[in-house]
Parts: C-alpha cells; sequence; structure tokens
C-alpha cells in the first residue's frame, strides 16, 4: 500500500486544522451556510435526512488492518458503532455531530485516511478490480496507474470546481470487474502490436438520471501519456461541459451531444497543443516508484498435492464450507492462496435485517486482526458493497471460514441474488424517493434458500432510492428504482442490465409496483426465467443471456397480465 511521506501528512493535517477553524465559524455564525456548503462538501461531509453522513476516501478500495481498527474506534466515539461500504469502495459515517467532525478528522490523519474529495465537483476516488495484483489473467496492476492517478488529481486546482463530479476506474485484466464503462473515464491496460504497455481509453459512461454507456475515444494511448491525455480529457470537459443545469453537467451529457468521434477530435487536438510532451509525461522512474508501494507480499511454498488432498477432505465433509469455498473465494496467480470475498450481505441475523454494506465496529476489529492472521493485514472493498481478504493459504481456508462464521461474515451468496447492492434510501438519505431497506428484508424473507438461489445462478440485484442511482440499479440483471407517488413508495423495475465487458442498461419492465408486492413480483420474474431458460452439456442460460434472446415482453405479460 501507499504510505505517506513528510509532505502528505502534513497536507492532510493542515486540512484538518483548516476545516476545524471553518466549522467554528460556521457553528458561531460566522460563516454562511452557503459558504460553509462547498467547504465541507470538499472534506466529505454531506447533511442527510437526520444527521450529517462523512464519507471517508479509500483509495482504490486498499485498506490497512491499522486503519479498519480505528474507523472501529471512531464509530463507537463518535457514530453508533458501524459504518457503511459504498460501491466507490469508501465508507460513510451516518450519525456524526457536526461540531466532532473535525475531531474524527485528525484521528483519521493519524493512519493516514481522511475525507478529501469524496463529494464536491472534484475527481473522485480511483477505483479498480478488488483482486488487482493476484489474478491470473491479468496483463499488469493497475494499482500503480490509481496511485498515479491519485496524486495527480488531488487538490489539483484546475479540477477543484468543476461542472460536476467526475470518475475514474482502471482494470488491468480482460474481464471488467469495475463498471468501468460506466463512468467518466474508464481506463483498461492493454497491450500493442510490440508487447508495449498502454490503455484503452473509455469516456462519458454514468448512470443516475441519464444513464449512458461511456465510448471509446482511443484505443491504445502509451502508458507514459497517461496524465497528459487525462488531462487534455478534462480541459474539454472544464470549457465545453454545461454549468447551467447540474443535471446536464456529467462530462457523460457532454459527449453524448457531440459524439464520440467529435469529442475524441477535441481531446487530440487539445493533447496535441498543450500537453502532449509536457512535465505530465511520465518516465519509467514514475512508474517503477508507484509500483513499488504495492510489493509483492511474502508468498510460502507449499506442497501442492498434499493441499489439494486436505482441502478436498473438508470440502467433502462439510457442504456449508464447500459452499462458501465455490462462492466466495477466487483463483490466485500464485499456488496455495486464494481470495476470499467477505459478503456484507448477511440478510436477517437473529430476525434482524442487516443493511447491504453495514459493518459494525465490533465486526471491524476482529476482521482487521483476522486480516493480520490470514492475509497480510490488508483488506479491500469493492463496488458491490463487499470486502477482501487478497491473499489467503488454501490450508487456511477452513479455519478462516469457521471464524467468519462466527461474525455473520460468511455467508455463501457472492453473486446470487440477495448479494444485493443497496443504497441507504430515504432511510437516511435527503435526496432518496423511497426506502430501500424494508424493501431489502422482504426480499430476503422471499427467498432464503442457498439451493434455490444457487439453481438460478449468478443474478445481480441492485436497489436505489432514486434515480441518482448510487446504487448501479440501471446495470442489475434485476434494477429496482424507488419512487414517489402521492406520498407513497412504489418500486420500478427494470430488467437486463450489465456493468461488465457487455455493459449493457435495463430496460424497464413497466409501471412501478406497490412496497407490499416487490418480492411477489421478483418471484414471479424469476419463475418465468426458469420455466424459458436453455440448458446445454456444459451449462443452463443466464438470466442476462435469456433477456438478449426473448426481450422482456414475456416476463411483462406475467407480471402485468
Amino acid at each position: 500500500m501507499y504510505q505517506y511521506n513528510y509532505a502528505d501528512q502534513t497536507l492532510v493535517d493542515e486540512r484538518v486544522a483548516q476545516f476545524r477553524d471553518q466549522t467554528a465559524r460556521f457553528l458561531a455564525g460566522e460563516l454562511p451556510e452557503e459558504q460553509f456548503l462547498p467547504l465541507r462538501l470538499q472534506n466529505g461531509l454531506y447533511i442527510q435526512r437526520y444527521a450529517p453522513m462523512l464519507r471517508i476516501a479509500i483509495p482504490y478500495g486498499l485498506l490497512a488492518s491499522y486503519q479498519l481498527r480505528k474507523l472501529a474506534e471512531i464509530t463507537r466515539k463518535y457514530d453508533k458503532g458501524y459504518g457503511h461500504f459504498t460501491t466507490r469502495t469508501n465508507i460513510q459515517l451516518n450519525w456524526p455531530k457536526l461540531e466532532e467532525v473535525p475531531d474524527i478528522l485528525a484521528e483519521l490523519a493519524t493512519v493516514q485516511m481522511h475525507a478529501i474529495q469524496t463529494s464536491g465537483n472534484c475527481i473522485r476516488n480511483t477505483t479498480t478490480d478488488p483482486y488487482a495484483g493476484i489474478h491470473k489473467e491479468e496483463i499488469a496492476d493497475p494499482r500503480p496507474y490509481c496511485e498515479i492517478i491519485r496524486q495527480w488529481s488531488t487538490f489539483h486546482p484546475e479540477f477543484a470546481f468543476l461542472p460536476r463530479k467526475f470518475k475514474i476506474a482502471v482494470i488491468g485484466t480482460e474481464a471488467d470487474r469495475a463498471a468501468t464503462q460506466v463512468h467518466d473515464v474508464g481506463l483498461h491496460v492493454v497491450t500493442n502490436d510490440a508487447g508495449e504497455l498502454g490503455f484503452e481509453v473509455i469516456v462519458g459512461g454514468g448512470l443516475g438520471r441519464t444513464p449512458i454507456i461511456g465510448k471509446t475515444i482511443r484505443k491504445f494511448l502509451p502508458r507514459e501519456h497517461l496524465l497528459s491525455y487525462l488531462d487534455a480529457i478534462l480541459r474539454v470537459y472544464n470549457l465545453h461541459g454545461r454549468r447551467d443545469n447540474k443535471y446536464k453537467a456529467r462530462i457523460k451529457i457532454l459527449v453524448d451531444s457531440l459524439g464520440g468521434d467529435q469529442f475524441a477530435k477535441l481531446v487530440e487536438a487539445e493533447w496535441e497543443a498543450h500537453t502532449k510532451d509536457g512535465p505530465l509525461t511520465l518516465t519509467d522512474d514514475n512508474f517503477d516508484t508507484a509500483a513499488s508501494y504495492f510489493s509483492m507480499p511474502d508468498y510460502q511454498s507449499f506442497d501442492a498435492l498434499a493441499v489439494q488432498s486436505e482441502l478436498q477432505q473438508q470440502l467433502n465433509a462439510d457442504k456449508d464450507f464447500a459452499n462458501w469455498y465455490n462462492q466466495n473465494t477466487v483463483a490466485h496467480k500464485v499456488d496455495g492462496y486464494r481470495a476470499v470475498v467477505i459478503s456484507l450481505k448477511a440478510g436477517l441475523v437473529d430476525g434482524r435485517y442487516v443493511p447491504s454494506g453495514d459493518l459494525s465496529d465490533a465486526q471491524m476489529d476482529a476482521l482487521a486482526d483476522l486480516s493480520d492472521r490470514y492475509s497480510f493485514g490488508e483488506l479491500r472493498g469493492t463496488y458491490q458493497q463487499n470486502l477482501v481478504f487478497a491473499d489467503v493459504q488454501t490450508n487456511e481456508l477452513y479455519e478462516l471460514w469457521q471464524q467468519l462464521s462466527d461474525l455473520h461474515l460468511a455467508r455463501a451468496n457472492i453473486n446470487t441474488l440477495t448479494d444485493m447492492i443497496v443504497c441507504p434510501g430515504w432511510d437516511y438519505c435527503s435526496l432518496a424517493n423511497a426506502t430501500t431497506h424494508n424493501i431489502a428484508e422482504q426480499i430476503e424473507k422471499q427467498f432464503d434458500d442457498l439451493d434455490y438461489l444457487y439453481d438460478l445462478g449468478d443474478i445481480r440485484l441492485n436497489m436505489s432510492g432514486c434515480m441518482n442511482a448510487c446504487a448501479h440499479h440501471h446495470t442489475g440483471d434485476i434494477g429496482i428504482l424507488g419512487v414517489d407517488k402521492k406520498g407513497e413508495h412504489w418500486y420500478q423495475i427494470s430488467l437486463g442490465g450489465n456493468s461488465s465487458n457487455d455493459a449493457k442498461l435495463g430496460k424497464i419492465l413497466g409501471k412501478a409496483v406497490p412496497a407490499d408486492d416487490v418480492a411477489s413480483t421478483l418471484q414471479t420474474i424469476l419463475d418465468v426465467y426458469l420455466d424459458i431458460r436453455g440448458t446445454n452439456e456444459q451449462d443452463v442460460e443466464g438470466f442476462g443471456d435469456v433477456i438478449d434472446r426473448v426481450g422482456i415482453a414475456p416476463f411483462k405479460e406475467k407480471v402485468y397480465g
């Protein structure tokens, strides 16, 4: 992981002192609300329905065990004992007191954390593949490039007041596990015919009230030009982006109105005239320095046959462990290791629904200890609101699973219907039109049979409480959008979305359904899917493939009669 140097620490400490003074002046009535608003947003502080909300940055999803312990301590001391992991791999505190936020930021600074640029019209947290650096199919580790982008974009004066927020995602494999095509900029590490590293550059993706899939504007950008080309994109956006209407101010609107080819021409012209081969050109030393922050752990060597034999015995002896292994672990490029996905979708625990992405202070402390014991003291966030131990020895999986089970963090539901992305909705958010947690609980009660979920196969269910789409409902196999109808909460359903390589937006099934009917409507949809899906000797037809083949008409007919 990247470690702060003296300049980094000084910068963050000075920002804390600055915001402490700004907050004190606001509370004393010396700083008007309209002046304080942009200042608090630049420090990750929102005012939600019942309390402030503080969004804490977790750069490209990497979190050290000592940082997680500090988060646990902060949630106990300043909040209600839990935090909420988001689709940008950040963590949110939902109940801090405004006057105590500077104290929280000061404590975060002691473990090299902050809330800078987690809000406002700036470049937000750059995200990546949760399996970066460990996946067998990886062309190159994307994390060093994320760190280069982070250092370039943080406190960049030209990007502090963009027309709207700006999000970047980088992946190093052909498979897209970071939803790059619905980002303002998506970067795919690729190689050219000469074997040189570079990037495919995708621009203009985004969700919200106008969802759009991004467009490739360059098939191959030599990696030394990464920052100069990004700078040209941001310059074009700053010059031509809408500022008269915040709903039309995202770069996706600009790219869509101009067309991908015309936007690419503007970027190329800006790049050639102003930024190419200038001070932003990266050198081998730059790349080597960034890569040095992500050195490989001290992996051990194992007797592969003995490890596999022991694992097979454990899988044969314990069906619950076998389910967890199959659903919640991922192949590693180093023999004898697996990546473990920790489900933050516990569902109903002792009769109480645990919201997606929530983690208690006690669980944070326990996970920090487990990461030290089993995964080199590191955790990773995913945009599906889960966590990952990236480097677990195969011969320790059973022991880890048992301990995660005791924490209600070993639910074997990754990539199933109940691995839901869910925003906090009306219960917290001042922008929400409808509640989400009650609907998620309803779905959990309807679909509580793991064997049934496994038979359905991989299905992505995303639910947002408003059209801002924080839960990416547009790109779920099944998307649910909460809407307000004369003070009542209703739910619009879409089918066929996808955020991976074949990215697409879901199609709205029909009129919204009342809150009490959401789970039963999903049951009808899934019954149709099970009835018409095809099979072959190897596999069954996936939900998205069925939608591609037959459209939504059969589902609409059954739902609406």
